[in-house]
């Protein structure tokens, strides 16, 4: 059963206020299999295909605010909190990939949305990639985002990846602006911040747990057995995902897009109006 607000939560970094900003959804919670999940869903223009947007590790839904915005407003968008993050309660065990792109067929399911089209960012990629591989009659089109095939990819540099092991760049701002300088390569100070101070607090449990699910996963062997379009997207600078993985993932997806762009990680949500206009293009093509 869901239980969704008429409203996002009064007060939240988000919330553009009454009769202003763009609609970004509404908010609350939804049980998929004994799970809570934190939701925001914006119901668009009937009879359209809902975008489910899936975040990289730590983010809560929160932090896909700036592409929201720039999107289509009849375009229907669905965005959740995997457990363990954000407004989704950490569960008793970790769950791999194919245990949370199973939630999101029940979350679909509870929504009552048979297809969906999937993108995802960073971390959120092995969900997207899990989802079209478990559900293909459920997938219109598959966006990859600053991501890459999980254990088995090219790696970033190891200061680079001992960063991204810990959620202290989301809970310290300071370190973030030290951390920063080196994960986000191609993004101003400001701009990263103002993407990051959207972001909840991360617990350290539920980040581990989302660590667990990558590194137990990969979806290098099985690429060319994902049959949905697929817009591979990634920025030259990126140093957490090197642009060779893109070139790789592009070779071995059947039906793919590689579209390169002169940012860095978080460029789809530092400068949405730029590459908001590319993911839709390729969706409505």
């Amino acid at each position: 059963m869901s239980a969704l607000a008429a409203d996002p939560p009064h007060g939240s970094p988000y919330d553009p206020g009454p009769g202003s900003g763009p609609d970004l959804g509404t908010v609350g919670d939804v049980t998929v299999a004994g799970h809570h999940l934190h939701v925001c869903h914006r119901p668009g223009a009937p009879g359209r295909r809902p975008l489910v947007l899936v975040n990289g590790i730590g983010a809560s839904l929160e932090f896909l605010d700036p592409l929201v915005a720039a999107l289509d407003p009849q375009r229907p968008v669905l965005r959740f909190d995997v457990p363990g993050i954000g407004g989704s309660p950490t569960p008793c065990v970790p769950l791999p990939m194919a245990g949370l792109a199973f939630l999101l067929a029940g979350l679909l399911d509870e929504l009552g949305r048979a297809r969906a089209d999937v993108l995802g960012l960073s971390w959120g990629g092995g969900i997207a990639q899990q989802f079209a591989l478990q559900h293909p009659d459920r997938t219109g089109k598959l966006a990859l985002v600053s991501t890459g095939m999980g254990a088995v990819m090219v790696p970033a540099r190891l200061s680079v990846l001992a960063k991204m092991l810990t959620p202290r760049r989301y809970n310290d701002r300071n370190y973030r602006h030290d951390a920063g300088a080196e994960i986000y390569v191609g993004e101003s100070q400001a701009d990263v911040d103002e993407v990051f101070s959207r972001a909840r607090p991360v617990a350290p449990r539920g980040y581990l747990y989302q660590l667990l699910a990558l590194m137990s996963w990969t979806s290098f062997p099985v690429l060319p057995f994902i049959a949905a379009p697929t817009l591979v997207l990634n920025g030259r600078l990126d140093p957490v995902i090197p642009v060779v993985n893109a070139h790789i993932m592009g070779a071995l997806l059947p039906q793919s897009t590689v579209h390169l762009h002169e940012g860095g990680h978080v460029g789809i949500l530092t400068r949405p109006h730029d590459l908001g206009p590319v993911l839709e293009d390729f969706l409505d093509r």
